[in-house]
């Protein structure tokens, strides 16, 4: 089928209309004497450089269809990968959110109906240091509201505007790649990413030191993207691809060694991808463990503050007990 036809029989099957207008774009710049890339370059926001530079090498060596299976297959996984590390992280988040709203819940309406009946009985005896700490907990949440959120919003803010900011990038980029548990299941999502697109570019006849500058802009990791502009410098001097990435201290030694193995035997885009599937293998798994630590992680520390809290409130009723014998 010509790719007008494939564009506009696209075009009528599409409900969203941003992009419904996107392939209609495309097609009236193929009917205007465009190529397929000029068309998807005034889209920026839909198609990025890797989607770009592969159609590219695609329509010179002439293996369009081919690389766009290629694409096809890379992104879906891609989304397979981002939609499993995601995945991991929202059962956590979810146990968070409910465990916060418990707790505000007992902090706001439970706790100070309590203290009432505690001063009411224990007739100025003294509280016990951790009813008195939850007590002044709650009063502080209570009265003073506004100011408790106001607080928690800055601090909201600032941390997402330090997360913007350059150095908050690479201290939390820092952070995703070495903190316990979850840095290993960063650290594999990015190689396997570096692995599937460079290799895809390289497969896809793009120029070597063009993919690396595409795979350093999607890489998504400050300390990841650096370490493979450093290869990129390298390989424009005339080194190899696993030296510098061996030296950068990011990649682990068996992804050097095979990239050496796939340069040393004219296979590396091959090599890239059996990488690419070990890594991504490897997420798999690392997602499975995480999650299996973190439920029972999460669920006892819920556990453990809803206990300190009741417990707060059970020692001044022993104590009334004691005055009342």
């Amino acid at each position: 089928m010509p790719i007008v036809r494939a564009l506009d029989a696209l075009s009528r099957q599409e409900k969203n209309a941003k992009f419904k207008a996107a392939i209609e774009g495309m097609s009236t710049v193929i009917r205007s004497g465009g190529n397929f890339s000029d068309g998807l370059l005034q889209h920026p926001g839909i198609f990025d450089r890797l989607y770009v530079n592969m159609v590219k090498a695609g329509e010179a060596g002439g293996v369009l269809a081919v690389v766009l299976e290629r694409l096809a297959r890379f992104m879906e996984k891609a989304e397979r990968i981002k939609g499993k590390v995601k995945s991991a992280m929202t059962y956590p988040a979810v146990i968070v959110i409910v465990a916060v709203a418990i707790v505000s819940a007992l902090m706001t309406f439970v706790i100070p109906r309590f203290q009432g009946i505690f001063n009411g009985l224990l007739k100025g005896q003294p509280l016990p240091a951790l009813t008195q700490g939850v007590l002044t907990v709650s009063n502080l949440a209570r009265n003073h509201f506004p100011l408790v959120g106001g607080l928690l919003f800055g601090l909201g803010v600032s941390a997402v505007f330090f997360r913007r900011s350059l150095p908050g990038r690479r201290i939390t980029d820092w952070l995703l790649i070495r903190l316990p548990l979850i840095g290993d299941l960063f650290l594999k999502s990015a190689v396997a990413r570096f692995a599937r697109t460079f290799g895809t570019l390289l497969a896809s006849g793009v120029p070597i030191l063009r993919a690396l500058a595409i795979t350093r802009d999607t890489a998504g990791n400050v300390h990841v993207a650096e370490a493979i502009t450093a290869v990129h410098n390298r390989v424009k001097e005339g080194d190899s691809v696993a030296r510098p990435l061996r030296a950068s201290g990011i990649f682990p030694e068996m992804v050097a060694g095979m990239i050496e193995v796939g340069e040393e035997t004219g296979a590396l885009p091959d090599m890239l991808a059996r990488v690419a599937d070990a890594y991504e293998e490897e997420v798999d798994n690392a997602v499975a463990s995480l999650t299996s630590i973190i439920e029972p992680v999460m669920i006892v520390g819920m556990a453990v503050i809803v206990g300190v809290i009741v417990i707060a409130l059970f020692l001044p009723i022993i104590r009334i007990i004691q005055l009342m014998s």
